[in-house]
């Protein structure tokens, strides 16, 4: 009876021990998934446990065998380092999987919201945002403002160059806004080569300024380098702006309604002569 609960036991010490290392592997996949920082720091915290865990086990079973002393109560301990050990590997398994499931749900949530091209959001994403900020202006009297930008005689570069060189330079553009931008900022494709930058806790002067940077800014860079051998000269463009602000005056106001002033105030910097920011409220038109 004794050599059959002593064999019990070396099992379940055994088993044990093995879920215990086995629990290191999920662990380890997901410290490298995290950047650095307190969480990072407390899933090492947990591995070196772990390892305390598998020397302290291994110890006492090898006190336990030298001493050889296993009767029928003496596997409460080992059965209770098992389950601890089961307990063990599962959480690790769990939050491994859970972590892959929710990066995976973020991907492709991204993905649905990401304009393929240009690598900035999309349309998709635009109402939720200008939702939420004339939300927070509403509520907490916090300025947003917005600015709707067109790149001028786009359709001549297409028809010059063709589409391949035009998805270039929407490219180049994009990255310029983004590089131009502050974080918080949300650079969105609007449509074709319009695109739509929403800035939160932004007045609309300084929106104006922000946006006459960016003009110059998108203006002195240079979207394609020459092509001697194709005769082809270095491509420079130049973009309208139109800039709106939400209105606290108003006593009410909306997003659409911030939108549909940024639209008109692009339309107005197209009929001046392009190449040129014009706001909403008609107080500022620099070129």
């Amino acid at each position: 009876m004794q050599n059959k609960l002593f064999f019990i036991a070396v099992g379940m010490i055994i088993v044990g021990v093995s879920m215990l290392i086995m629990s290191l592997a999920p662990v380890r996949a997901i410290i490298q998934q995290l950047p650095e920082g307190t969480v990072r720091s407390r899933w090492k915290t947990l591995s070196v446990l772990i390892l305390m865990f598998i020397g302290g086990y291994t110890l006492y079973a090898f006190l336990s065998l030298q001493a050889s002393i296993y009767s029928l109560t003496g596997l409460v301990v080992p059965g209770i380092f098992l389950g601890g050990a089961i307990f063990v590997y599962l959480i690790c398994s769990l939050s491994l999987t859970t972590a892959r499931d929710l990066q995976q749900m973020y991907i492709l949530e991204q993905e649905t919201i990401t304009d393929p091209l240009m690598g900035i959001y999309n349309r998709r994403y635009l109402e939720k945002r200008l939702t939420e900020e004339s939300l927070r202006a509403s509520r907490y009297e916090q300025p947003f403002s917005i600015f709707l930008l067109d790149i001028d005689r786009f359709k001549t570069i297409n028809d010059t160059y063709g589409h391949p060189l035009g998805d270039i330079v929407l490219k180049k553009l994009a990255k310029a806004i983004v590089g131009s931008v502050r974080e918080v900022d949300v650079v969105i494709r609007y449509g074709g080569e319009e695109i739509l930058v929403i800035l939160p806790n932004t007045t609309m002067e300084h929106a104006v300024e922000l946006a006459e940077r960016l003009r110059l800014n998108i203006a002195e860079t240079r979207m394609i380098e020459p092509d001697p051998y194709k005769g082809r000269p270095a491509i420079h463009i130049t973009v309208s702006i139109g800039v709106s602000g939400y209105r606290f005056a108003d006593g009410w106001d909306n997003s659409s309604r911030v939108v549909e002033r940024a639209d008109k105030a692009l339309y107005e910097a197209k009929e001046r002569g392009r190449n040129r920011v014009v706001s909403s409220e008609n107080d500022t038109d620099s070129c």
